[in-house]
């Protein structure tokens, strides 16, 4: 049994993610999309191998496939979602995570990630004996280059081109030897922008640093930033989906507040809009949509729901505080290359990023986690559902309870047993002060639980 997760089917590979495991993933996957098949992969160093099982699968039930390369992921899905002769996409990636790992995620023919009844009928279609066609009718393998810059080109065609190559801006790279590698400064260069890179080559051992676009990752590049002067500081994960930045002070800014500045860069140019973020979002963020005409709209937890809300709501932008932010205009799904260029415009409109983070409103927020089995999690919800009588309830994804002066998360993990409590207000006191309070009544259920089994 194959199971997609929140960005496709991940694995460590050779043990959980497997030559053979591909291929009946491919085969199952050519079953259900039907039609040509774009492929491509981050710089893994199982890369090559994943991405040839999957094709195998494919071309053995009779699916054309078209080899794209190297590519950052929003890239393969703007090539699917503008090339009509091509059914679907499949990504190899494992994002963010450690070497070891890969991933198959798989993208529809609009360009966005599978939806869930797509993937479920590849998951029902792994379990069976799917027939290979006959030898005369076994699908081929054609390279296709230019998908990477047919993809700046179309970022580029989204911002103020000229604006951005009038100021002269200088950016620090660090592409984690990611798919960015080759994308990123090429987009900074036909920007007009000065880029010093590191962690530029397409090394998938990933010797830099993991590829996660943390703080605790990024301390080359906060140095760097700030020693060489630069306007901006630019990072990316793995298959450069998401991008986070830093201040010519060398400061990592969270994503929280790039997604409320970029909110606002848009913002500013309509007359309101609806702006989409999951329930684990800062308020700041709120506070900074509302301010400039918006209206913000909470989702449960995950880019492809966030996306699909904004598509059903008609969404003018949208994102997680991850990073990963998600550009309309452009295509449903994050994109890493389009935050930077749209950054870049928030700097030439509104002045430096530094300046930009000091106005923004200070929030805190506790980010906590306590160890709760499986079998317990829907019984705290329901316990931590029924004892709210201090607070309005929101239950889009977990339960969020809303106070004048703040909100807590309870939510469960959906791959660990971990239940997680996220706690944030204006006032420090009162932030650390819930999240320990509702640490402590979860832990003393759960025991409770445990001493009843």
């Amino acid at each position: 049994m194959v199971k997609f997760g929140t960005n496709g089917v991940r694995g460590i590979v050779n043990e959980d993610l497997t030559p053979a495991l591909a291929l009946q993933m491919g085969k199952a996957i050519g079953k259900v999309y039907g039609g040509r098949i774009a492929i491509a992969t981050d710089t893994r160093v199982s890369a090559d191998m994943i991405r040839s099982a999957v094709s195998a699968g494919l071309m053995s039930v009779g699916v054309d496939v078209l080899d794209l390369g190297v590519l950052p992921t929003p890239a393969i899905q703007y090539y699917v979602k503008t090339h009509d002769d091509v059914a679907g996409g499949v990504m190899i990636t494992a994002s963010h995570n450690p070497p070891a790992f890969n991933g198959i995620k798989c993208i529809a023919n609009d360009g966005t990630e599978a939806s869930r009844m797509e993937e479920e009928n590849i998951e029902r279609l792994y379990d069976t004996d799917i027939p290979c066609v006959a030898w005369s009718e076994v699908g081929q393998t054609k390279e296709v280059s230019g998908a990477a810059e047919a993809y700046v080109e179309a970022v580029m065609s989204k911002v103020d081109v000229e604006a951005i190559r009038n100021a002269g801006l200088t950016a620090c790279v660090d592409c984690a030897n990611g798919a960015a590698f080759y994308t990123t400064p090429l987009l900074l260069s036909r920007l007009g922008v000065r880029a010093v890179t590191i962690n530029g080559n397409p090394q998938g051992e990933f010797p830099g640093h993991e590829s996660e676009p943390t703080a605790d990752n990024l301390v080359d590049l906060m140095t760097m930033t700030k020693a060489i002067d630069a306007d901006i500081g630019v990072a990316h994960d793995g298959d450069a989906d998401r991008c986070v930045f830093v201040t010519s002070d060398g400061e990592y800014v969270p994503g929280d507040k790039s997604l409320a500045l970029i909110a606002r860069n848009i913002l500013s140019m309509r007359e309101g809009g609806k702006v989409y973020t999951p329930v684990a979002t800062s308020m700041l963020v709120e506070d900074v949509v509302k301010a400039n005409g918006g209206q913000l709209i909470y989702t449960a937890v995950g880019s492809p729901i966030v996306a699909r809300k904004m598509m059903d709501g008609d969404g003018v932008f949208g994102g997680e505080e991850n990073g990963g932010l998600i550009f309309p205009e452009m295509q449903y799904c994050r994109d890493g290359a389009m935050a930077l260029a749209t950054m870049l415009e928030s700097i030439v409109k509104h002045g430096p990023l530094s300046r930009q983070v000091a106005d923004l409103p200070v929030y805190c927020t506790c980010k906590e986690k306590i160890k709760c089995p499986d079998r317990f999690k829907e019984d705290l919800k329901e316990y931590f559902r029924s004892t709210a009588s201090d607070a309005k309830v929101d239950l889009t994804d977990g339960i969020r309870l809303n106070y004048a002066d703040g909100w807590v998360l309870l939510r469960p993990s959906g791959t660990e047993p971990i239940f997680r409590v996220y706690s944030e207000s204006r006032n420090p006191d009162v932030a650390k002060a819930r999240a320990q309070d509702f640490v402590d009544k979860a832990n003393a259920f759960v025991a409770s639980k445990e001493n009843e089994a």
